[in-house]
């Protein structure tokens, strides 16, 4: 598997995202899809092997688009989220979730967001409207990721390598909510 795509990445806070698309329009990125709606089911065992091992197995539908993502476990105690990432596009997404639950897995958590996509043509920056607020990320080479924090005025000390699901329980336990998925309904949070 040290062939297999490798995913690396840091997530950051953003107070301000018109600011934010600003900033990346002046430092050379374009956008490549607009805010775009996304919803994404974690699937596990019943007992919870894959969250247990570090892992996850994802079905996620962006706009028309379904996709199947696995990941294996991320790197610990490092500066950027590292990890290997397979992914395929999938032509029914009603039929791999028939699939997966066929297989003995089962919806453990969904979450949603706005996306947009910004890209340079060596990495790409996401930046999402979640339930629980602005989030972005600088996805590419380590090396770049640190250039483009940097050029956007975001510090080390910015650097969010959690997952959406372990931000999203944080939350919980900031606000007391009773949501158990990270929805735009069931967070009481307005759509854009």
């Amino acid at each position: 598997m040290s062939d297999a795509p490798r995913e690396v990445e840091i997530k950051f806070l953003v107070l301000t995202p018109a600011t934010l698309t600003r900033q990346l329009r002046e430092a050379g990125f374009r956008e490549v899809t607009p805010s775009t709606f996304e919803s994404n089911t974690l699937y596990d065992t019943p007992e919870g092997d894959l969250r247990r091992d570090g892992e996850l197995l994802r079905l996620r539908q962006y706009g028309q688009r379904w996709v199947l993502t696995h990941k294996a476990r991320a790197a610990q105690n490092v500066r950027h989220k590292s990890r290997v990432e397979q992914e395929t596009e999938v032509a029914d997404g009603e039929r791999m979730h028939a699939i997966l639950t066929a297989l003995g897995y089962v919806p453990s958590f969904r979450y949603e967001k706005y996306r947009a996509e910004f890209s340079d043509g060596q990495g790409e920056v996401v930046l999402d409207y979640t339930p629980i607020g602005h989030i972005a990320e600088i996805e590419g080479p380590p090396e770049w990721i640190d250039r483009t924090a940097a050029a956007l005025g975001i510090k080390e000390t910015d650097y969010i390598t959690s997952s959406y699901a372990a931000l999203f329980f944080r939350w919980k336990q900031r606000t007391g909510s009773t949501a158990i998925n990270m929805t735009f309904e069931e967070c009481g949070t307005p759509l854009p």
